[in-house]
């Protein structure tokens, strides 16, 4: 004896969740909206204290630097790596695996390199404030 389906039984979701679904996702962004609103002005009203502190911006951009050092050092060191691996390597899809993740890698390094000295230019023409006092070009 064989079961009939009716088109509510057909799959997983009710034809009312999409519904839910969106009106809870709308929901969410109006409550993260609101609480950003509510819980940025304490911070707003604060002036430059990054700038403020003794030597905070130093470290800022002392980390900063450190970290796009140690990420183009990585960049070698993979890339390395991967062009002896891909020497010896005779599989051809573990080679074409190999030349994805060194253009991945490469891509990660030019973000790296470049985010700092976009977000100070940007920052700066947009009155941020901490781009205002911390320079965050690694050379």
């Amino acid at each position: 004896m064989a079961q009939s389906t009716t088109p509510a039984d057909a799959g997983p979701y009710p034809d009312h969740e999409p519904s839910t679904i969106h009106r809870r996702t709308r929901q969410a962004v109006l409550a993260v909206v609101l609480l950003s609103l509510v819980a940025v002005d304490p911070v707003a009203a604060q002036e430059n204290a990054v700038c403020n502190a003794d030597n905070l911006p130093n470290m800022i951009e002392g980390f900063f630097q450190l970290t796009t050092a140690l990420g183009i050092v990585g960049l070698v060191v993979v890339w390395q790596a991967e062009s002896l691996l891909e020497m010896f390597t005779l599989d051809h899809e573990r080679k074409k695996g190999l030349k994805r993740h060194k253009r991945s890698a490469m891509k990660s390094a030019v973000i790296l390199v470049v985010l700092g000295p976009l977000y100070t230019v940007a920052g700066s023409m947009m009155g941020l404030p901490l781009a205002q006092c911390v320079n965050l070009v690694p050379w």
